[in-house]
């Protein structure tokens, strides 16, 4: 059983840095296999509340390599929901990698615990006769505070839903519950980790150094 740990956090960062200076990523220090996996960047400012900047992944196992090293860039650049992440930032930002487990089908749309388990969630559309879906991780729910409830609704949001949402179309959903490992650094411990096993801290073609 693979858990999520702080090389794989590096990588991320490594894939992401490299990307910017446009150079080839330093290989992985992590053995390989084959899970899900979902990389998640979040970006603090002045001490602030860290907020996200980008979450995509695969529900699906992929080898954990070409996963992360896909996956890094994907949710960094290509997430729909915000403009891509610009080497400036990276001194501000936090990674998060999540490794999924333990797949299970709930018996209904309630049979899961917030903070445990994440969600996949699958339903038809009555107003387009389209088959939807989408997951939260299993601490979105806990970091937003919403109940199961209320995180259904939510995530049927997630998956482009708009019309009304019944008692009777939550009773037709199908939720897949899964549970995960999760390995979470900031930039600054990520420079500081390669600064002591690298001899140097990394260095971004164009974005000025970060001095305080």
């Amino acid at each position: 059983m693979v858990s999520a740990n702080r090389e794989m956090v590096v990588f991320c960062f490594d894939t992401l840095v490299a990307h910017y200076n446009n150079e080839q990523a330093p290989p992985p220090a992590f053995d390989e296999g084959q899970h899900p996996l979902f990389v998640t960047w979040k970006k603090a400012l002045n001490g602030g509340e860290p907020r996200l900047r980008g979450c995509i992944g695969t529900l699906e196992a992929r080898c954990l390599i070409n996963g992360f090293r896909d996956y890094a860039l994907t949710s960094a650049l290509r997430d729909r929901r915000f403009p891509p992440i610009q080497a400036k930032e990276l001194p501000y930002l936090e990674c998060t990698v999540s490794i999924l487990t333990n797949y299970e089908n709930a018996l209904n749309y309630l049979d899961w615990e917030v903070g445990k388990h994440g969600i996949i969630i699958e339903f038809t559309d009555p107003d387009y006769n389209t088959r939807r879906s989408a997951t939260y991780l299993p601490e979105v729910a806990a970091h937003e505070g919403w109940t199961t409830m209320e995180t259904i609704d939510s995530l049927m949001r997630k998956a482009g839903y708009n019309g009304p949402i019944t008692e009777s179309l939550r009773k037709r959903i199908s939720l897949t519950r899964y549970q995960s490992t999760i390995y979470t650094m900031h930039y600054s411990d990520y420079s500081a980790f390669v600064k002591k096993t690298r001899g140097g801290a990394p260095a971004i073609v164009g974005a000025k150094p970060n001095n305080h």
